[in-house]
């Protein structure tokens, strides 16, 4: 065994208690179920979903975040689009494979699988959103094993929300779940990347997550997945706003997975230092931002930031971008030349609206509009800062 093979073996992780949990977020990627980018293999998944199995009859709860539909999607069709086609060909592609895999994980599980598809939309909408959280809620209390991926087929920023590690973050905190369990093709984080570095040392806890924390994990993903261990310190950070602890193991060693089921990790704990965040907070903090910006001025700023005021008209100094009442903005303020993010949240006011009540008073926007929905252009029930 060469150096660098000795850098990601197994061993080098010792052996460490998981944390306390009743309901968890398992998120299975494209190298686990799809190593080659072409068909789906049970080997991994096998193990995978006999520890779903254990937990379920240790009276806990998983919801599934999976890869693999475009992977599978390939193997179905005689014309395979090339890697980074165009994006109907791929969409063609998820469409096709998310049978394959909803099909491979029901042949593995005993109780009912049930697919659910999410799009930006639905996490941007907060009745949605409530609505997505409901059916998971239900689905687990009727024994359901809910599988969760985006709905690609009619995604239409780019085929993937970002990538499903910060998609299994997201759901962790839409479900209020205790863990996030991210299953790679990688003993957990390490220093510096093992596969090129042999003197790369295994990081057992990372309480917090920093820029260092970021540069250090560096690399792209496999040829079949769309993220690397970057997207996965993304999804730690997410999910440590709410509350969750991260878990990082190799789902491709069946030693590690069993012992799973047993409380036992080798593998990296990305812990939260923080308060669980209230469900609506952390939606706010986190729910996809709509193409546009409030600009505002100083003033405003340090009542948002001081006083957890409302941002009202008179602050504002205009609207870049288009956006529709009801969406997520970003709010700004230019400081020294430079526009810094003082907050984000749902605006009251469409950004054709905003511009014409900017720096006007409150009693002035009827009559200069015709239409009232309020006085705030973002209440601060709806608004997080900094």
């Amino acid at each position: 065994m060469n150096n660098a093979a000795k850098a990601i073996s197994t061993h080098r992780f010792e052996e460490q208690p998981l944390p306390e949990w009743r309901r968890a977020v398992l998120k299975v990627g494209s190298s686990l179920l799809a190593a080659d980018g072409t068909g789906l293999d049970p080997d991994h998944v096998l193990g995978l979903a006999r520890f779903v199995a254990a937990s379920h009859a240790q009276g806990r709860e998983v919801i599934i975040v999976s890869s693999g539909a475009v992977a599978a999607g390939r193997t179905i069709v005689s014309k395979q689009p090339r890697f980074g086609a165009a994006m109907a060909e791929r969409q063609a592609l998820a469409a096709l494979g998310q049978v394959e895999m909803i099909g491979l994980w029901q042949r593995l599980i005993e109780r009912p699988v049930a697919q659910v598809l999410l799009t930006h939309d639905d996490l941007r909408n907060r009745r949605r959103y409530l609505k997505a959280r409901m059916t998971l809620v239900e689905l687990l209390r009727v024994g359901a094993l809910p599988i969760v991926n985006e709905n690609d087929t009619v995604s239409v920023d780019e085929l993937r929300m970002g990538d499903n590690d910060n998609l299994a973050a997201i759901v962790a905190a839409l479900a209020d779940a205790d863990l996030l369990l991210i299953a790679t093709d990688i003993d957990g984080l390490y220093t510096a990347n093992p596969r090129v570095n042999p003197e790369a040392e295994p990081i057992l806890q990372l309480p917090t997550i920093t820029k260092a924390s970021m540069d250090m994990a560096g690399g792209a993903g496999s040829a079949s997945g769309t993220g690397g261990m970057q997207t996965k310190l993304e999804a730690a950070i997410k999910a440590a706003k709410a509350g969750i602890e991260t878990i990082l193991f190799n789902g491709t060693n069946a030693q590690t997975v069993g012992l799973l089921a047993e409380g036992k990790l080798h593998g990296s704990r990305l812990g939260s230092n923080r308060k669980r965040m209230t469900a609506r907070k952390y939606w706010l903090r986190h729910v996809p931002l709509a193409p546009g910006a409030i600009l505002i001025d100083d003033g405003a700023a340090r009542a948002l930031r001081g006083s957890g005021a409302s941002l009202l008209p008179l602050g504002i100094v205009g609207a870049l971008g288009e956006f529709a009442r009801g969406d997520m903005i970003e709010i700004i303020c230019n400081i020294e030349g430079g526009d810094r993010m003082v907050g984000r949240g749902l605006t009251q006011y469409s950004a054709v609206d905003i511009r014409r009540i900017a720096r006007r008073h409150t009693r002035d926007i009827e009559s200069i509009l015709g239409y009232h929905y309020g006085e705030s252009v973002v209440h601060r029930d709806d608004m997080v800062t900094g």
